[in-house]
């Protein structure tokens, strides 16, 4: 064995831990996480599991570093393996320069490599008190190594085991503090050298993934009510709002079916709350009815889809870019609406408040379109900022005499809300008159479509403008949305190329009129996506006539890697 195994690494370090289901690896990642923030260190994390309980392999990535990062990497700089076939699950990944840090009983079978380091983590966990204790000793391994204060590691996992028996939150700190030992001589024997350096503001930082931003968002947004079923990813954002319910004063309410649950949210707007319907791809199936409805009742509607790979359940517990035309064309005849996709956790919090505005002032379901990719990563950042959007109401106190569909220059009719004024608030699903009542007047019916529709022309007014990303005068544009921002704009980073351009586009739909003048300008348009036909870029070539000279896809159930993607993109522009 080489005495020195792994180079010093400065900057950046990307460890894997992997395992089966049930293992705890969630609460490593948990407190490691926290632990590097709070003692200086820039992180991000993802996760990859398999849709099962117990069993399986899953593995988590934890980057490390002294500059911000936000993307995944296939580089597998320190490897835990918690189980036997974590080494085969992860074994593409592996590199010769990969440190792997485990029991021998568990990889030996399975790695013939030299870079292993015997870690004997049960027998250290047994002498504390027992196998469960693992994990903490793991925990303790890989803070040690990573520079970790001691202090802080301790006073976290006094504060993340609150609550529970004395006696076992010292077997916690006793664990944590052989494993933290056994690095300590690793360090000093020159095994593993890692020098990152530290930043004092980043301890102050919030650590958070895409759900809590979203869920926040919505907070910050007004919401009121959620009624949802769960169904991955999207369970995620109702848990929170429900563990946040009181605090607030937000309804929760788990429906028996997502066709009830979009129903109830349309209930609630109409009687003057903020409602959400959070779902996926097969949920959302089931709610398109109730979708139409909003569309005739002109009720406003926030939606929002956590995409996953399908069709029918497909691979529920991964990710894909694969509903935005779904979303776009769900529902019976012709009515507007507003698409977003957030890039980034801060845009889940953004455009989670401003869809609430949007749906109210126009009166068209908001569709916030996430994955499984950006709803359950984490990395650090400064703050989140609720002000930074004024929260907007614009129901109206109703006259005698007031009419709910009244035909207006702008489309708009002023919203009423039962019981808030004089008037009567009447909704029909039929087609209906100014006040509300059905009717069958032709004449009628075409102007209360094109009343409308002339909402559109205001949309697109209003709608955000992709993000350009890089130099100005650009040859090649490479185009994408919603979860693969960081990916792109860290693989182009390391390309370094002065001809190329990125343009994310976080709202997809309508297209800011501006998208038109960012796509006459390259010789070559490149759209990235994680799906399999290419949607945003049919729906570009439908709205502008522009069409992508070049695809580069995914649609396997994972997200790109910065790597892989590197090298798709050097293939394509060389």
């Amino acid at each position: 064995m080489k005495d020195n195994l792994l180079m010093k690494l400065k900057e950046d370090v990307s460890i894997v831990l992997c395992g089966e289901a049930g293992q705890g690896i969630q609460t490593v990642e948990h407190i490691l996480m926290q632990t590097l923030k709070l003692s200086g260190y820039h992180v991000f994390s993802s996760e990859e599991y398999m849709s099962r309980i117990r069993g399986g392999s899953n593995s988590t990535l934890v980057r490390v570093s002294s500059k911000r990062v936000s993307a995944p990497v296939d580089r597998i700089d320190l490897l835990i393996p918690f189980s036997p076939g974590a080494i085969r699950h992860v074994r593409k990944r592996i590199s010769p320069e990969t440190v792997l840090l485990g029991e021998k009983k568990i990889y030996e079978n399975e790695y013939r490599g030299e870079r292993a380091i015997d870690i004997p983590l049960s027998q250290i966990a047994s002498e504390v008190g027992g196998s469960i204790y693992s994990n903490t000793v793991g925990v303790g391994l890989l803070a040690g190594l990573l520079g970790v204060d001691r202090d802080v590691l301790d006073q976290y996992l006094s504060h993340h085991f609150a609550g529970k028996d004395e006696t076992i939150i010292q077997k916690n700190l006793e664990a944590a503090r052989r494993g933290y030992e056994v690095s300590e001589e690793l360090l000093k024997n020159g095994k593993v050298q890692i020098d990152l350096k530290r930043q004092d503001g980043i301890k102050n930082e919030i650590l958070i993934d895409g759900a809590e931003a979203l869920a926040m968002g919505a907070i910050a947004g007004g919401c009121n009510f959620l009624s949802f079923y769960p169904m991955s990813p999207s369970t995620a954002v109702a848990v929170l709002l429900t563990e946040h319910s009181k605090e607030f004063g937000t309804i929760v309410e788990q429906a028996e079916d997502e066709i009830s649950a979009m129903n109830m949210v349309i209930g609630a707007w109409y009687a003057g709350a903020r409602g959400l319907a959070s779902t996926s791809g097969g949920g959302f199936a089931l709610m398109v009815e109730g979708l139409s409805l909003a569309g005739m009742i002109e009720s406003p509607l926030v939606v929002h889809i956590g995409q996953r790979p399908g069709p029918a359940t497909g691979l529920p517990t991964r990710t894909e870019q694969g509903d935005l035309l779904f979303a776009l064309c769900s529902g019976h005849g012709e009515f507007p609406r507003i698409i977003f996709a957030p890039g980034t956790i801060e845009d889940c919090f953004y455009l989670a408040q401003k869809a609430f505005n949007l749906a109210d002032q126009y009166q068209v379901p908001v569709f916030i379109l996430t994955d499984q990719s950006i709803l359950e990563s984490h990395y650090n950042l400064p703050s989140l900022d609720p002000a930074r959007i004024p929260f907007e109401k614009h129901f109206v106190e109703t006259k005698q005499g007031y009419k709910r569909y009244q035909l207006t220059n702008a489309g708009i009719s002023p919203r009423g809300i039962p019981g808030f004024g004089k008037g009567l608030v009447v909704l029909d699903s039929d087609e209906h008159d100014e006040e509300g009542h059905i009717t069958e007047d032709l004449d009628l019916r075409t102007a209360m479509v094109h009343k409308r529709l002339k909402k559109l022309d205001l949309l697109m007014k209003d709608a955000i403008v992709p993000e350009l990303i890089g130099p100005e005068e650009y040859e090649i544009l490479i185009i994408g949305w919603g979860s693969t921002y960081h990916i792109i704009k860290e693989a182009l980073k390391r390309l370094g190329r002065q001809d190329t351009a990125f343009l994310h586009f976080k709202q997809v739909y309508p297209l800011h009129p501006d998208t038109v003048n960012y796509l006459q300008k390259p010789k070559r348009r490149v759209i990235i996506e994680n799906n399999g036909t290419g949607q945003l870029g049919r729906l570009i070539r439908m709205q502008t006539g522009f069409g992508m000279d070049r695809k580069i896809l995914k649609y396997n159930g994972l997200s790109f890697s910065v790597e892989e993607l590197e090298a798709q993109l050097k293939s394509v522009l060389d």
